[in-house]
């Protein structure tokens, strides 16, 4: 079996679309890295934000649309956790409260300081202190300094009402590893580097099903280095009884996807061909990009997608 090397991206849903672009471009500082609509319903945004290229392992994109807030609970993937430096850590806590951000109090998970915040639609997200992001480079949105900025993602936490046959998906067809515990928090991690390589179960039996609206997370891809890798994942999920699609293309990578024995949605999507397949680096985000067969249909799903601006 070919390991996935971790996190490729993370899918969750916004109802207004303006909004979320302001908070995850602005008061967060991530690069808008395609703004395209929903190959499955063409009427509505999808948005995508990430560091400078939109690198596996920092790609957080949104479905826009007009929904009522979900409800988290078992089932469901529920926080986002970014890596930041250690040292940037001051400089978060003042610009969220700055920009009258909501967040908790820091908290401390295996070794890391946490920092737990929502965005507009109530989506739980946190900002970890890495050590080994450090040396990352940062991209800045101009008003973020570099040297502070959000690198990419740190891990996906799942909540779930039993951990082993979702842990087995993880280790045993994804490449993943065991790495500890904490209350009911179980750890793993997959070997791909620094960015996005680790998922937590969070255990919760007595919890309700959630239900998914704005601010729920859809789904979390996993990378695979190549169709071939892909294909080696695929093999061993179905050897473990799961069924999954046929690959998807989705333009700027390939997919599967497949339901985890938990009832999360989990995606194995190619690192290629990636976002500048389209758009030149530095020109990301910028011009509305459609696929192929929607093209004939431009002036018509433009003019109904909300604005942006």
């Amino acid at each position: 079996m070919t390991p996935s090397a971790g996190i490729h991206h993370i899918t969750a849903i916004c109802s207004e679309p303006r909004k979320n672009a302001a908070f995850y471009t602005r008061d967060l500082g991530l690069r808008m890295v395609k703004k395209t609509v929903n190959f499955d319903d063409p009427g509505s945004w999808h948005l995508y934000y990430g560091d400078e290229t939109g690198s596996p392992g920092t790609v957080l994109t949104f479905f826009g649309r007009p929904l009522a807030r979900g409800r988290n609970g078992i089932g469901m993937a529920v926080e986002i956790a970014f890596a930041i430096p250690e040292q940037a850590l001051s400089y978060w806590v003042k610009r969220l409260e700055d920009r009258g951000v909501s967040h908790d109090a820091l908290e401390s998970r295996f070794g890391e300081t946490v920092l737990p915040l929502q965005d507009p639609d109530g989506g739980r997200l946190e900002l970890v202190t890495v050590k080994a992001v450090d040396g990352l480079p940062g991209w800045s949105n101009g008003d973020i300094p570099a040297e502070h900025a959000i690198r990419g993602f740190h891990s996906a936490s799942l909540w779930l009402g039993a951990t082993e046959p979702t842990a087995r998906v993880l280790t045993a067809a994804l490449g993943f590893e065991t790495i500890g515990r904490e209350g009911n928090r179980h750890r793993f991690v997959s070997g791909g580097g620094p960015l996005g390589t680790m998922v937590d179960i969070r255990a919760a039996p007595n919890f309700p099903a959630g239900q998914q609206g704005a601010g729920s997370i859809h789904h979390v891809a996993f990378r695979a280095a190549d169709d071939n890798g892909q294909a080696d994942m695929v093999a061993a999920l179905r050897a473990l009884g799961l069924k999954t699609t046929e690959q998807i293309d989705r333009h700027y990578f390939r997919s599967v996807y497949f339901r985890e024995p938990g009832g999360v949605l989990f995606e194995i999507a190619t690192d290629q061909p990636g976002f500048t397949v389209d758009e030149k680096r530095e020109q990301l985000g910028q011009a509305i990009k459609l696929p192929i067969w929607c093209e004939p249909n431009r002036a018509e799903i433009e003019a109904a997608l909300p604005p942006l601006d």
